[in-house]
């Protein structure tokens, strides 16, 4: 067991876990371009085109058609793949979801259906995975999912149809739980301007132990620490893409720190 630590001494903003869903197209991947320091991104989903000659980014091709020999074969050497990057975005886990189970079909006897033990299967092996990844990579987080749809009763009764990343409900809970934020992606169809939910409620899944956020513009989102306590916390829009007011600050680690 590893030795107590005195809470005066825990920064929250440390190696901070993230993660961000929405609709495809919402500029999730272009978040990455946020990013203070050196970023190493696995692209799950070839959507790294959108960060053509930004500088600091390197982008990690994966093989969609063998996602099994290619997450094994990344986790053998996570810490040397990581050393020296201040941030790792696995990008995105929604698409790397539907790969596997596409693989898992071809495995299959028909070569084409899934099999029962495929689903049980998947929740271990997801699990695994990112548990790895949030334990072990020393710096920043950021993984990006689609965005889905769940209904959920109130204590009062009452049913809602609410936003949550687009992943099996069987590794979802847990994902969201390891995660320090878990923000919606929107965007103003009115401004073309992007704004982040960081603020639960019946309708969206949302969380942030970070600091004291709720709604802000998307280029804000990882100045973590930088609200101020004596403004009032603007309330969850109501439509998308709705923004809060812009804030500044940054919490950047480096995967070589411990």
């Amino acid at each position: 067991m590893k030795p107590t630590i005195s809470s005066m001494d825990i920064d929250r903003t440390k190696n901070w876990r993230v993660l961000i869903y929405g609709k495809p197209g919402t500029g999730k991947t272009s978040l990455v371009r946020l990013l203070t320091g050196k970023t190493l991104v696995l692209d799950l989903d070839d959507s790294s085109k959108v960060l053509e000659k930004t500088p600091g980014i390197t982008v990690q091709p994966f093989d969609r058609a063998h996602p099994s020999a290619e997450w094994k074969d990344f986790l053998t050497t996570l810490k040397q793949r990581l050393e020296g990057y201040d941030n790792f975005v696995v990008d995105n886990v929604s698409a790397f979801q539907k790969d596997w189970f596409v693989e898992q079909g071809r495995n299959s006897k028909n070569g084409i259906r899934n099999e029962l033990q495929d689903y049980s299967g998947w929740t271990n092996y997801f699990t695994r995975i990112m548990t790895v990844i949030f334990m072990n990579a020393q710096c920043n987080v950021l993984v990006t999912a689609w965005e889905d749809t769940r209904e959920i009763t109130t204590d009062a009764g009452q049913s809602f149809s609410q936003y949550v990343p687009a992943i099996r409900d069987s590794v979802r809970d847990g994902l969201l739980g390891l995660s320090d934020v878990v923000g919606r992606l929107m965007v103003n169809p009115q401004t073309n301007g992007r704004g982040v939910i960081l603020q639960p409620s019946d309708s969206i899944f949302a969380k942030n132990r970070l600091d004291n956020r709720t709604v802000i513009p998307a280029e804000d989102l990882f100045k973590f620490g930088s609200e101020k306590h004596d403004v009032p916390t603007p309330p969850v829009p109501d439509g998308p893409g709705e923004q809060g007011p812009a804030k500044s600050g940054d919490g950047a680690q480096s995967c070589t720190n411990s």
